[in-house]
């Protein structure tokens, strides 16, 4: 399989072309293309510089010419939770019209989109490339070839790293800010960069109560480590 990541710009693509206006980013969490109608959906988050921004944004996206369907499911200060359905875009066809296929999140932000796209083989991800360059602007960031034995491995592993983010989403806001705060401050390292007061301080709470957060934000984690680890061997 040839794998490819590409920085792409889409000048018929609604999230880029709203991100390009306002100070939003888009990461997809689920897709899928209905081939019977040209048209995908997906199901985004969606945050904003400030509030104010993040309406704005998600005001111009669903006022699109190319979003078909829209609906805000979940929202929060400046991050919002969002499904929608737009039309087939001309890289997207291109990419469909020579077997290509989508491997992996994307990522839109600043007018740009991170795509990761597969093929069969080399005479189509050339053939494909060359195509998009007629009407698109995009940069590959990175093409692999990937051997049966590597896409075994990633198939093997593919639980212990659902594993590993379950963790990261049964953090609570305040355990992971308190968790990231402490690695970058340096609590954890030898000798410590940061004490628990300094973080009391960051947080403005006693230091029994971020100590408490920094517990709870640990062991969730380690527990999903272990899990991990387990599902590995």
């Amino acid at each position: 399989m040839i794998d490819i990541t590409m920085d792409m710009e889409q000048y018929d693509c609604p999230f880029i072309d709203t991100t390009d206006d306002h100070g939003i980013g888009f990461s997809a969490i689920q897709w899928d293309f209905d081939r019977v109608n040209d048209q995908l959906e997906t199901r985004m988050m969606v945050e904003g510089d400030d509030r104010e921004v993040l309406s704005n944004g998600l005001s111009a996206l669903r006022d699109h010419d190319n979003m078909r369907d829209y609906k805000l499911l979940t929202r929060r200060g400046n991050v919002a939770h969002i499904r929608t359905v737009i039309g087939e875009t001309d890289a997207m066809e291109t990419i469909r019209d020579n077997d290509g296929y989508i491997t992996g999140p994307f990522y839109i932000e600043s007018g740009s989109e991170v795509w990761h796209v597969g093929f069969d083989g080399i005479g189509d991800a050339d053939t494909t490339l060359a195509e998009l360059e007629r009407d698109n602007e995009y940069d590959v960031l990175e093409r692999d070839n990937t051997e049966m034995p590597e896409m075994q491995d990633f198939v093997q592993n593919a639980g212990a790293a659902m594993t590993l983010i379950e963790g990261c989403r049964d953090l609570s806001d305040v355990e992971r800010e308190t968790l990231e705060t402490a690695v970058s401050d340096g609590y954890f390292e030898n000798p410590r960069g940061a004490t628990l007061g300094h973080l009391a301080d960051e947080f403005d709470v006693s230091k029994p109560a971020v100590s408490k957060n920094l517990r709870r934000g640990q062991q969730k984690m380690i527990q999903r480590v272990v899990e991990a680890l387990e599902e590995l061997e």
